[in-house]
């Protein structure tokens, strides 16, 4: 193998690297970025739930107020 072939053989495996390293740096922020919005949307479901909860409440005391002035 020539001395110029080898070189141009360890730039691509040089840049081989890098873009692995640079591919894994992007997944890890990926998965940090799932798991954010993984988090984020548990918070908004719970929210959710107690609003609903709660708006079932209020129907009901409405109900119930209206059936009392029938």
């Amino acid at each position: 193998m020539s001395n110029s072939t080898f070189k141009t053989l360890e730039n691509k495996v040089d840049e081989l690297i890098k873009l692995c390293s640079d591919m894994n740096i992007e997944n890890q922020l990926l998965r940090d970025k799932d798991n954010l919005l993984r988090n984020e949307r548990e918070v908004m479901l719970g929210k959710n739930q107690l609003a609903r909860v709660r708006m079932e409440k209020v129907l009901r005391r409405l109900k119930t107020l209206e059936e009392g002035q029938s």
